[in-house]
């Protein structure tokens, strides 16, 4: 049975994960082998982010390969992508940090960090009009460098750098 590759992307927020990913999914709409994952959040549905938001009660009921909470929000992903890796194919996901340490211990992955320079980040985070200055301050403040990454991805050009540099990665791995 082939083993299909868990990809797990990481990154400090405005890093531009989900940029890249959507860059990334562009160049592979045709690529039957490749899957992105969307997150389950219980957090409204937003342009600029890629999920399936949900409430709490239903988060509750779902089964997740994988899950966490940050920011006081739950995050999780579809236990339905188990069936895909054991299909061997590539799955593609944006994670917290927390869950690399169980996911290498369950599945084949690849950890791929995407960062960007602490004032780039800022500015990111800003223009999301999400949270005031102080929580950004106080979010940017507990950024720390991530040791454990495969890859690690400057993301503080241009969005199709950033994302060259993805599928770059990508092919490197899984060939």
């Amino acid at each position: 049975m082939k083993t299909g590759l868990l990809v797990l992307v990481v990154g400090p927020s405005g890093a531009g994960k989900d940029t890249v990913l959507n860059y990334a999914k562009e160049r592979l709409v045709n690529d039957t082998e490749t899957v992105f994952t969307r997150r389950v959040i219980t957090r409204p549905a937003e342009a600029s982010e890629a999920h399936e938001p949900v409430a709490e009660a239903e988060f509750v009921r779902r089964r997740f390969a994988m899950s966490w909470c940050a920011h006081g929000l739950r995050y999780g992903i579809p236990a339905e992508i188990e069936a895909e890796l054991a299909a061997g194919r590539t799955v593609i996901v944006n994670v917290s940090r927390g869950v690399i340490e169980d996911a290498r211990r369950t599945y084949r992955c690849l950890v791929i960090e995407i960062t960007a320079p602490a004032g780039l980040l800022a500015a990111r985070l800003a223009a999301r009009h999400r949270e005031p200055e102080t929580e950004i301050a106080a979010r940017l403040a507990r950024i720390a460098p991530y040791e454990g990454a495969d890859v690690t991805i400057m993301n503080d050009s241009t969005p199709e750098a950033a994302g060259d540099a993805f599928l770059a990665a990508l092919t490197r791995w899984r060939s």
